[in-house]
């Protein structure tokens, strides 16, 4: 979880790779209609998101009775989003890629071919409530490092995750 430009598909990607883990892009799951309107420029709202949600909590399920480890990235930047996803799947976990405004702008400027403009980041930001210490299954990932380096601090969430959950 994180805001766009936080690094979710390609530390995901990497990640679903090195531990052969199923691999969802929760964007893949987002209406038409939200698609549109962030291609526009306009941020989506509670309303636009609860349905995607929804969908999202449904591949969690599903994923999770086929899959040793299951990856779905999402911005999940509300607490009541994450709500939603937790829904009643069991065994359901975050990393939040955290990172600083300045240093996300940044990538997202040198982003080609997505449909997140750089001038929604800070509505990403507005919206996004930080995970507090009673969401235990939420793990902070700093995103403010090389890529290699996010990759390894993530799979290492995961294993420790694995193996405490055996």
């Amino acid at each position: 979880m994180g805001v766009s430009g936080s690094g979710k598909s390609a530390v995901a990607k990497q990640v679903s790779y090195n531990l052969d883990a199923a691999f969802l892009d929760g964007d893949f799951l987002h209406p038409k209609a939200n698609i549109l309107k962030m291609r526009s420029g306009i941020p989506l709202n509670d309303e636009d998101r609860f349905p995607w949600l929804n969908l999202i909590s449904n591949a969690v399920f599903a994923m999770s009775n086929v899959n040793d480890i299951s990856i779905i990235i999402c911005s999940a930047l509300k607490r009541k989003y994450r709500d939603i996803i937790r829904g009643e799947n069991e065994n359901v976990h975050f990393i939040y890629l955290k990172g600083s405004y300045d240093v996300i702008a940044d990538r997202l400027a040198k982003r080609k071919g997505h449909y997140q403009k750089t001038g929604m980041l800070q509505s990403q930001f507005d919206t996004l409530e930080e995970p507090t210490a009673d969401e235990k299954d939420v793990y902070i990932v700093n995103t403010e490092q090389p890529l290699e380096r996010v990759v390894h601090d993530t799979q290492q969430v995961i294993c420790t995750i694995c193996q405490r959950d055996k």
